[in-house]
């Protein structure tokens, strides 16, 4: 009876102890996240307040996919929220994903999610011109306008092979096919008015300082320019420049995401669920497009009404996995011109 008594008291423990467990796990996410704190973090305390969940999270600026693949089935994570279908499209490739059962996932419209569930946007920025306020007369221009004569020496950009290029030239070659992008980006690359370098920001700089007339950058850097508390030079900046959005009358406006994924051996996939459909409610779309200046990917939702002052969205259709299939041409391309060298003639 002694014997039995304790078995049955070692058998209660490990009960309480899996019961203890298995509540410890229905209570928290595991997030490793590319998007900075500043952004993220309110979103997740809505989360926890509104579901109890709470939201564990490690923050790097690369390599989290990586790390996510080395860590392989003892991996923590639940979600991995990223920036550029690049890194959406190289998790499905090395395996560290699996299919989102959110039903949410029906409000994000098809061209801006895996079709078999493996990642899903959840916002999105577009590749634009910043065009002189003071030099630049054209109100709507088309990407094939700017590898026109009238450029010549106007231009400016990032480096080519930086991912936001990367995804613009990727999406001329699913739009046009590989020869026509090359002799494009062969004719952009000659009208550039220096070498590319720097960053978005940095190119707006140039056109206040008269260097360039026409320069290539994302949307949310106008936001995060006007609102530089921290660095105001930078409002002065955004103030010299207004954008276009090419193609805004034709085929659309090319756009690149951020997103989530659902990690394969998420060890609380439930809650990894809950999260990812959380984050494409109205409200957290509302909260997760304002804090970067971006456009909400739910249809319906509105962005900020200063990103809405910029003019229309009319976002590219063309579907992201068939984007992420060209970039390892786009950045071949790259290459191939020497686009990182500016112009050759």
């Amino acid at each position: 009876m002694i014997g039995s008594t304790r078995t049955l008291a070692i058998l209660a423990a490990l009960l309480v102890g899996s019961t203890s467990a298995a509540l410890a796990q229905s209570s928290e996410v595991n997030v490793y996240s590319y998007r900075e704190p500043g952004l993220i973090q309110p979103l997740l305390d809505s989360f926890a307040e509104q579901t109890g969940i709470k939201a564990n999270v490690l923050f790097a600026g690369d390599g989290l996919i990586e790390r996510v693949e080395a860590e392989g089935e003892l991996s923590p994570v639940d979600v991995i929220l990223t920036v550029d279908i690049g890194n959406l499209a190289s998790a499905k490739d090395k395996g560290v994903s699996q299919p989102i059962g959110a039903a949410a996932l029906e409000r994000v419209p098809a061209e801006y999610r895996d079709p078999e569930g493996n990642w899903v946007a959840l916002s999105l920025r577009a590749r634009v011109f910043y065009a002189s306020k003071d030099r630049v007369t054209e109100t709507a221009l088309s990407y094939e306008d700017i590898a026109g004569p009238a450029w010549k020496g106007r231009l400016c950009t990032r480096p080519g092979d930086h991912v936001y290029n990367i995804g613009l030239v990727a999406n001329r070659i699913a739009v046009w096919g590989l020869d026509k992008t090359r002799d494009w980006l062969g004719k952009v690359r000659d009208n550039l008015a220096f070498p590319p370098n720097g960053n978005d920001r940095a190119q707006v700089k140039s056109i206040l300082e008269g260097t360039c007339d026409l320069a290539i950058g994302n949307t949310y850097y106008m936001g995060l320019m006007l609102n530089n508390e921290a660095e105001p030079e930078q409002k002065d900046w955004a103030a010299a420049a207004r954008i276009v959005y090419p193609d805004a009358e034709g085929a659309g406006t090319q756009v690149n995401v951020s997103g989530a994924i659902l990690a394969k051996y998420a060890p609380n996939k439930d809650n990894g669920e809950k999260l990812i459909e959380f984050l494409l409610s109205d409200d957290a779309q509302q909260i997760y497009a304002n804090g970067n200046y971006e456009y909400p990917v739910v249809p319906g939702v509105n962005p900020t009404e200063l990103v809405m002052s910029w003019g229309t969205l009319n976002p590219d259709k063309t579907p992201l996995t068939e984007v992420a299939a060209h970039r390892a041409e786009a950045a071949a391309l790259v290459d191939e011109l020497k686009f990182n060298e500016g112009a050759q003639n």
